[in-house]
């Protein structure tokens, strides 16, 4: 059994722009950013907050924004989040950090311009002790506000700016979007390199057509955003249940041997035969196995599966039994 950490201290507070009461987090050092997965770069820029908060006696806090700011201004365009915003919390939370100021991103925040989004916002309303933002980090109106603006503006309204520069990986960006592109090839090795963890998913298990029970795999099904990018196909993964883990086998895709519907997660679980129905499961993928793919026969099929479980279970013996650090986030919605 795994335990994971409680932090019923991590504060979420929510509000729109300039209205925003930030209670408790009032005078923290934050770092900004939207934090889609908090991959490892976004943690260099917590931990540049984490370590001036630490400095100067204050709290530390993220501040980041809903929706994500290019659904705002592209809403036709799907975008594939890496996390919800509820794990994006819950992974904040177990950074250390005391909370999270999430801000709605509406017409009003895209209308402030960058020297009001400091003026009202972060020094009017949360009257912030210092900022930490990655060297990308852009703001306000027409993104007119950049890094070294934020800088010299702090140095002006008496708070501190800590720019974090790239980071990279054996010479790979770590960015949500390069870790976007390797899920939606189906790399989740190389994505879990540039998170620092095993990207997963939260869902609640579902009925479905119980066409895995009759074919001796009876799954746990979760319907995924329709956004989702990942690559359609089977994989080894690792599956959080309350507070136990357990191994597994998985298939995310449209199911071509039988009716080609709309996305689906099926997971397996070895040796596993409680009912899950109704409960919220977190799957983590460890490793790829195949492609999706139609057989010429049921039997075949079958026969496949249970290569695949084999080869899953391969993949899983050698792979670490790391899990992403959740915290479970006390209060969530107002304060903490």
């Amino acid at each position: 059994m795994t335990t994971f950490p409680s932090r019923a201290s991590f504060h979420v507070v929510r509000g729109a722009g300039a209205q925003i009461d930030p209670g408790p987090l009032i005078g923290a050092v934050v770092a900004i950013g939207n934090f889609d997965g908090v991959h490892r770069g976004h943690r260099a820029v917590i931990g540049a907050a984490r370590a001036r908060a630490q400095a100067l006696g204050r709290k530390a806090a993220a501040l980041t924004f809903t929706p994500h700011p290019r659904r705002f201004f592209r809403p036709q365009e799907p975008l594939f989040q890496l996390s919800s915003e509820r794990d994006k919390l819950r992974l904040l939370a177990a950074t250390g950090l005391d909370g999270a100021v999430v801000m709605t991103f509406d017409a009003a925040l895209a209308a402030t311009t960058a020297e009001d989004f400091i003026r009202r916002i972060l020094v009017g309303r949360l009257n912030i002790g210092g900022a930490a933002i990655g060297f990308d980090f852009h703001f306000g109106r027409d993104r007119g506000g950049s890094p070294d603006y934020l800088r010299q503006c702090g140095e002006k309204l008496g708070f501190a700016v800590d720019i974090v520069p790239p980071l990279e990986d054996e010479g790979r960006p770590i960015s949500s979007g390069a870790i976007r592109a390797a899920l939606s090839q189906g790399k989740v090795v190389e994505a879990a390199e540039l998170l620092g963890a095993p990207w997963f998913v939260t869902g609640t298990v579902i009925h479905g057509d119980k066409r895995g029970r009759h074919l001796g795999f009876p799954t746990a099904n979760i319907r995924l955003d329709p956004c989702c990018g990942l690559k359609h196909g089977i994989y080894a993964v690792r599956v959080r249940i309350g507070e136990v883990m357990r191994d597994g086998v998985a298939s995310y895709g449209v199911r071509p041997m039988f009716d080609d519907g709309a996305p689906l997660l099926e997971v397996y679980l070895f040796d596993f035969g409680g009912d899950l129905y109704g409960r919220s499961i977190e799957v983590a993928f460890i490793g790829w196995i195949r492609h999706e793919q139609t057989f010429t026969s049921i039997d075949a099929l079958r026969r496949r599966m249970h290569e695949d479980a084999a080869q899953a279970r391969e993949v899983l013996e050698r792979a670490s039994r790391a899990f992403p650090s959740l915290a479970e986030v006390g209060g969530y919605g107002e304060g903490g």
